[in-house]
């Protein structure tokens, strides 16, 4: 493949609105996408409890729809999904994105409601390696997503599961219903399988990620928030989230979901390959970590320990709502009880980016 861009803007909260619009052009989103389509913004909610670093903020929701608005592409809609462990009509308040889009008029949808879109099966069109052994009976999508651009939102994080979390990562949800955790076992195949029917599906693709306040240690949820002050925007998803990836400490090549996405033409994860525009991040390593909670230590053994073999029986019948309650205990009545609410007031009094979260 030919080099692909990577816009990075070193930020700060008195001028992110209008950094994003800078970093919109420096990374060429009009020219990614197309101008007379709908704009789906599929933004990231990986708790729908206001945990820094874990989820969109709401001033990259703004920026980006004030980015797209310059262009005049006014056509925008948000579309939100859920998970077994989210609740996202209650994330979209908690996070302030409801603010956001009321004051914008972005209508919002919900590609778990019948009433928004349908999920139909789809036959792709490339070679997929994982999705059609998970769900033998077809992969379904959302049909409200073809025919339209879309836009990935996601924050500079780590993820218990797949080491970082991006771009690529993003399109999980919206692509995939509620049985979303059947593919963990084979999480970095789905991903690049993901990938594949976005290019198929979509009239143009794009990502702007928000590293003002990035995530260190067992994300997506449990997370260390790192003021790091820095926005990513590519039209290459991969190469997007290599570059996050080298930026938070790691070898961009040595995650298993950019190196199969890179070999297979997708995008570009080899850090020679990408073409860095805007500031220069060079010198940039956060030296982050996963490390691991309880969730992560049970998960490890569920999906990937020789005790994936028994998974259709743990996640495919009723038995899966003890960990469904299990996970609700542990991260919304223990942890963020023990920890996050601590932090997250820390983060709103002690860092400038928590000041401008409680001034929206």
């Amino acid at each position: 493949m030919k080099k692909t861009k990577v816009a990075i803007v070193k930020t700060r909260p008195e001028t992110v609105l209008n950094d994003y619009r800078r970093l919109a052009k420096l990374a060429g989103m009009k020219e990614a996408l197309d101008v007379s389509a709908t704009t789906i913004l599929k933004d990231n909610i990986s708790w729908h409890l206001p945990m820094p670093g874990a989820n969109s903020t709401p001033w990259q929701l703004e920026g980006v729809v004030l980015a797209l608005k310059d262009e005049g592409m006014n056509d925008i809609v948000s579309v939100e999904n859920k998970t077994v462990v989210t609740r996202p009509k209650y994330g979209e308040k908690q996070n302030k994105y409801d603010i956001v889009y009321e004051k914008y008029n972005i209508p919002v949808l919900y590609n778990f409601e019948p009433k928004d879109m349908s999920w139909i099966e789809y036959t792709p069109k490339s070679k997929l390696t994982v999705l059609p052994k998970i769900f033998p009976e077809g992969v379904k999508l959302p049909d409200y997503f073809f025919g339209k651009n879309i836009i990935q939102l996601p924050t500079m994080k780590c993820h218990i599961y797949t080491t970082t979390t991006g771009a690529m990562k993003n399109a999980f949800g919206g692509l995939l219903n509620v049985k979303r955790h059947y593919t963990h076992s084979w999480i970095h195949e789905t991903l690049v399988d993901l990938l594949k029917i976005q290019k198929e599906i979509h009239t143009g693709l794009f990502a702007f990620m928000d590293g003002t306040t990035a995530g260190n240690g067992p994300g997506p949820r449990t997370l260390i928030p790192v003021k790091a002050d820095y926005i990513l925007a590519s039209e290459d998803q991969v190469a997007i989230d290599a570059v996050a990836a080298k930026m938070m400490g790691f070898n961009p090549m040595d995650l298993k979901y950019i190196r199969l996405a890179d070999e297979e033409g997708l995008g570009n994860g080899r850090p020679e390959n990408i073409e860095l525009v805007g500031d220069d991040v060079s010198g940039v390593n956060l030296q982050f970590h996963v490390g691991d909670n309880f969730a992560s230590r049970v998960g490890d053994l569920l999906w990937f320990s020789p005790l994936k073999v028994f998974q259709k029986l743990f996640f495919h019948t009723p038995l899966v709502k003890v960990f469904v309650a299990a996970s609700d205990t542990y991260h919304d009545k223990h942890w963020w009880k023990k920890h996050g609410v601590r932090i997250f007031e820390e983060w709103k009094k002690e860092s400038p980016w928590g000041r401008l979260w409680d001034n929206y």
